[in-house]
């Protein structure tokens, strides 16, 4: 039986642990993991600079990664981001169904107290947490 691939989504509030988590799903760079986050990296100096008027530019990229590593038969790829709201999790639904990917959708939680590195407030970490929706069923 072939086994089929897989997109596997990891969602939640910064400083959950979704990126050390991809790290650790992705088997040591093996597999690849896509992320909003990366857009805001420095390459040269590793340095994240959030700039919230080119989100939408971060997003792009992201999906536009998660489509090539898709339509390339990748057989396990990751998507590393928030996801706070419904909509944002729609173009992976989209991009698993047309290449014929399982998609799992893993809600990683804020367990350990872990910090955010991206400078996000308190504030505003519990005003995306009141519009996360965890569905059971």
């Amino acid at each position: 039986m072939e086994q089929q691939s897989s997109l596997i989504i990891l969602r939640g509030l910064p400083g959950s642990g979704k990126s050390t988590l991809a790290a650790v799903l992705s088997e040591n760079g093996k597999y690849p993991v896509t992320s909003i986050d990366s857009y805001f990296v420095n390459a040269e100096t590793g340095e994240y600079f959030f700039d919230h008027t080119k989100n939408y530019l971060a997003y792009k990229r992201c999906e536009e990664q998660t489509t090539a590593h898709a339509r390339a038969q990748t057989e396990k790829i990751l998507v590393d981001n928030a996801f706070t709201l419904e909509w944002e999790l729609e173009p992976y639904f989209r991009i698993a169904a047309e290449y014929g990917y399982r998609i799992f959708v893993v809600t990683v939680e804020r367990r350990h107290n872990g910090k955010n590195v991206h400078n996000v407030s308190e504030e505003q970490l519990k005003k995306m947490a009141e519009k996360y929706k965890v569905f059971l069923m």
